[in-house]
């Protein structure tokens, strides 16, 4: 087996140092040097500030201190996503991280629920979810810290300056042998069987490779423009397509959750650090031009500007193939779903996971990058359906942009996940899905899809037994959470920010 050589990333920013991250912690030291080329002239793109769950995987799996990390990048706290206006105006849900309630005898609780619900029972289903009790009393504990409690089972994510996460990752790929390259690509040089053999930088400068991962973003130097692989475009069930964002200064406490606020043409996002907090405008330029979503984006935010307004066009979808012969597409590059459930970063730690499990050697093996495609355009498709799902089952008919969408027809992917869940609560797991049961459930309650009935071996619990689980566990729960610190007061207690870096 002839291995790699050399690896060179063409692009920085989060995807890029994240790249450069992962393969400088398991090639550290090994024979296969990795160069990163990017330039400070080009900016990060930085849509979204917000994470999940599996983040935090990816920081613990590099060996990195967690509380060290959320000072370094300023980040603060997220259980979950609180929806405002999407069902219909005036209407909150929240998609927590975790569980929701425990399982009764052998059923979900999810299902026992139903039955409640059935039969009369006035509680919500989040009331039974620890990280949105959390998060709508701004309170926050690390589960792992509550072992034993009702708690136990949430879960949480962070809030990050895109900026700093880079900067970070930057010091900690360099700190383990990945070079840095400061310059802008101008032409790439093929190899006889079209692959790409080097690139060339403005000042004459050649970086030649056996492999490349392509992060430079949405331009696609070496995916799309070099080797022309086609884009799938999802704009047909996604109709959102600009994004106005903005930097303001905190006021009041940071919230633990993202903020997503639908609009009269898209949504809006707040996203609260430590030092200040994100703010964005999603819309569709077909109903709304530029300095309209502007002018309601900074009517709406609160505190002083301190970045921006800026406007971020993009188009939705995924290439057909993100790995071609001997480069792989990260990030950008690869494909876009708009930021409403904040998994940009995920996808690219995902791409990047992926690649260290089918990595190729000097052949880079076709067999290896098909199986590389399947699995992780099968994942763009999953978040694509759950993006689809929050906008087709709106009610909301008040302008026409939600009008449109009721005509919108989604993936038949999707159209069989509601139908089974419309049947009897059922879902369709996969066995990398990102999305689990109590992130379905969640989105489904949220915007009005119920099952039609409950799973009968439900009925094999008397029914007073499922009563008094839910007359009691609800106000438990939320008894137990008024007893935790805010959370401002955890982040000024455990992880205070850090002041701010002036360089790299």
């Amino acid at each position: 087996m002839a291995h790699l050589n050399k690896i060179v990333i063409v692009g920085g920013g989060s995807a890029g140092w994240i790249c450069a991250a992962m393969l400088s912690h398991y090639f550290q030291n090994g024979p296969t040097q990795v160069e990163l080329v990017e330039s400070e002239e080009i900016g990060t793109i930085g849509v979204g500030e917000s994470t999940i769950p599996p983040f935090l995987q990816l920081i613990r799996t590099l060996g990195i201190n967690e509380q060290e990390f959320i000072q370094e990048t300023q980040a603060a706290f997220k259980l979950g996503i609180r929806f405002e206006n999407w069902l219909e105006k005036g209407d909150v849900y929240y998609h927590p991280f975790g569980q929701i309630g425990g399982p009764l005898e052998v059923n979900e609780f999810y299902q026992c629920w139903l039955r409640a619900k059935q039969n009369g029972h006035p509680s919500k289903l989040q009331d039974f979810a620890p990280a949105s009790v959390m998060a709508e009393a701004g309170k926050f504990m690390l589960p792992a810290a509550a072992q034993k409690t009702m708690i136990a089972n949430a879960n949480y994510a962070l809030h990050v300056d895109a900026r700093l996460v880079a900067l970070y990752l930057r010091r900690f790929a360099e700190a383990r042998g990945v070079k840095r390259t400061e310059g802008i690509v101008t032409e790439v040089a093929t190899r006889p069987d079209g692959g790409v053999a080097k690139v060339v930088l403005k000042d004459g400068r050649e970086v030649a490779g056996d492999f490349f991962i392509d992060c430079s973003g949405f331009r696609a130097l070496l995916i799309g423009k070099t080797l022309g692989e086609p884009f799938r475009d999802w704009s047909d069930v996604l109709l959102c397509d600009r994004a106005v964002v903005a930097q303001t200064e905190n006021v009041g406490p940071p919230h633990p959750y993202t903020l997503v606020q639908a609009q009269n043409f898209g949504w809006r996002w707040r996203i609260p650090l430590q030092h200040r907090a994100g703010n964005g405008y999603v819309f569709a330029s077909k109903y709304l031009s530029d300095d309209e979503a502007t002018a309601t984006l900074m009517r709406q935010v609160q505190g002083e500007v301190v970045l921006g307004p800026n406007i971020i066009p993009f188009k939705t979808g995924v290439r057909e193939r993100p790995w071609v012969k001997n480069v792989v597409s990260i990030g950008l590059s690869c494909g876009f779903i708009e930021p409403l459930e904040s998994t940009a970063l995920h996808l690219i730690y995902k791409g990047m996971d992926y690649l260290l499990r089918f990595m190729p050697d000097m052949d880079a093996d076709p067999v290896l990058a098909a199986e590389y495609n399947r699995r992780l355009v099968a994942d763009y498709e999953e978040i694509r359906d759950f993006i689809v799902l929050h906008y087709v089952t709106t009610r909301r008919d008040d302008t026409p942009f939600w009008r449109d969408y009721q005509q919108v027809v989604p993936p038949e992917s999707l159209r069989e996940r509601i139908a089974l869940f419309k049947a009897a609560g059922v879902l369709r797991d996969g066995v990398d899905d990102m999305f689990r049961a109590p992130s379905w459930q969640s989105v489904m309650e949220g915007m009005g899809v119920r099952p039609e009935r409950y799973q009968q071996l439900v009925d094999r619990i008397p029914l007073g037994v499922i009563m008094n689980l839910m007359d009691k566990s609800a106000p438990m729960l939320a008894d137990f959470v008024a007893t935790l610190p805010s959370h401002e007061e955890f982040l000024r207690t455990h992880c205070p920010a850090a002041p701010l870096r002036r360089s790299a």
